[in-house]
């Protein structure tokens, strides 16, 4: 983490108060919330809607706390304590992070898209972590506040950071991207996340490719080669960058020879290598976004014949794809943490395809942030879901009464259930499902399905 005195900190930001007092004081670390303090940090307050941060600062100070920002607008700043003096305390703490990156001899890779940054990220790591020091962005900590705290986070000896670049609306990545100046961006797909806020599938493959904009000269983009909105738009690009493409189609750089699922995870080969790979996490889409983190991983030096031994020590962030044992052998594919079509497809896809059951039951929830055609995307969903390969359907929310709608068209009203009541949900489902059920559970994060998980796995 960054370790700096005060007198360092006020020649990295514009500081506007005299600090000659406390040019000693050291920080260590950087908090924005007063309640979780550690020995030497600075502390960052923020104004919001519905409190302020200034309040909390002497309080951060006497909890340990080395130092604190103070916004220029908030009156009474405490003037005997190791105060300094800003004009945006959130803009002073971004160029912290930038100014403090650029001292630091790191490789830096960004990571966006609608579907699969954390799992991209987490796989990346993997992979890199056989050769080098690697952080990574924590949890959400993906936005203008998450990700300079993710860089004032580094350890000084860190040789690749790994950040995860989110957005809600245009210009949000093109800020991150120029912030974090990276040596390699990869764009794992474009789905229908955030086409509330993007209006078309067109406006969030503008959004993403704001990715480009702090790419080093010459850096090397990794994207979904499969996707005709990315390579359309790539075609016409003036930049220097380097293009790598992975996908399923053989005009990618990196392609997909042969695939299979099991209770383990994934098996699969691909057209530069010999070898199969073993991937611990299901899903024809995770092998994509494992082939993204392998293109990246070769660009820095980790070779093919080495990446099972990290595909091995994968550990992926809770609630995506997991396959976990509930209550009396039923077994879960835990995918509650997002949701959207694409994703969704491939979910429902998965459970489909997996071999061993003769039981398979969805759990669906609400797709949230979908835009105007919410109802049709849902309805769409539930038309889709094979009759042959599906024994049941549940679903949970106001949109999720539209992929039974759809779902019953070829199901029946025997085979499909929607509800609004989740206890109501559970109880009907452990009624339904034995020893050789298979269930997936999945929908946005706002739907809390992660209770279904946690109540099938109790007795």
């Amino acid at each position: 983490m960054i370790q700096r005195t005060i007198e360092q900190i006020t020649q990295m930001i514009k500081v506007d108060n005299d600090l000659s007092a406390f040019h000693h004081v050291h920080v260590q670390g950087v908090c924005i919330d007063s309640r979780k303090i550690s020995k030497g940090n600075l502390f960052v307050p923020f104004q919001g809607e519905q409190a302020d941060g200034h309040r909390y600062v002497e309080d951060a100070i006497k909890n340990g706390a080395a130092a604190a920002l103070w916004q220029k607008n908030v009156p009474n700043p405490p003037t005997h304590l190791p105060i300094l003096l800003v004009e945006d305390t959130l803009t002073a703490m971004q160029e912290l992070a930038r100014v403090y990156l650029k001292g630091l001899d790191v490789k830096v890779v960004g990571i966006t898209g609608s579907n699969g940054k954390t799992t991209t990220k987490d796989m990346t790591a993997a992979l890199l972590s056989l050769q080098y020091k690697v952080q990574k962005t924590e949890g959400n900590y993906n936005n203008h506040i998450g990700l300079p705290l993710t860089v004032l986070g580094l350890e000084e000896d860190t040789e690749v950071a790994i950040l995860e670049m989110g957005m809600s609306g245009f210009g949000e990545i093109e800020f991150l991207s120029e912030l974090a100046n990276p040596d390699v961006v990869m764009i794992t797909n474009i789905g229908e996340a955030h086409l509330q806020d993007l209006g078309s599938r067109e406006g969030i493959a503008t959004a993403k490719l704001e990715i480009l904009a702090g790419l080093k000269h010459k850096g090397l983009l990794v994207y979904h080669g499969d996707e005709p909105l990315l390579r359309s738009r790539l075609a016409e690009y003036k930049g220097a960058a380097v293009f790598q493409t992975f996908g399923k189609g053989e005009g990618n750089d990196l392609f997909l020879i042969s695939s299979q699922q099991t209770d383990q995870g994934s098996i699969f080969s691909v057209n530069q290598s010999n070898q199969e790979f073993a991937l611990p996490v299901l899903g024809t889409h995770n092998i994509m976004n494992a082939m993204a983190a392998m293109l990246t991983a070769r660009y820095l030096g980790v070779s093919f014949d080495r990446m099972n031994e990290g595909f091995a020590y994968l550990k992926i962030t809770h609630m995506r794809m997991e396959l976990v044992e509930g209550a009396n052998g039923v077994r879960i594919i835990n995918d509650a943490y997002n949701a959207s079509p694409t994703a969704m497809r491939a979910a429902i896809e998965l459970a489909s395809n997996l071999q061993g059951y003769d039981h398979k039951v969805l759990v669906l929830g609400d797709m949230l942030e979908l835009g105007p055609n919410e109802a049709e995307f849902h309805l769409e969903i539930g038309r889709e879901i094979n009759q042959e390969d599906i024994q049941f359907v549940y679903t949970y929310g106001r949109l999720g009464e539209k992929i039974a709608e759809g779902a019953k068209e070829k199901l029946g009203s025997d085979r499909v259930f929607a509800f609004t009541d989740k206890a109501e949900l559970i109880e009907q489902l452990k009624s339904t499902i034995h020893s050789k059920s298979l269930v997936l559970v999945k929908a946005s994060r706002g739907m809390r399905l992660e209770e279904v998980v946690t109540a099938l796995q109790i007795e």
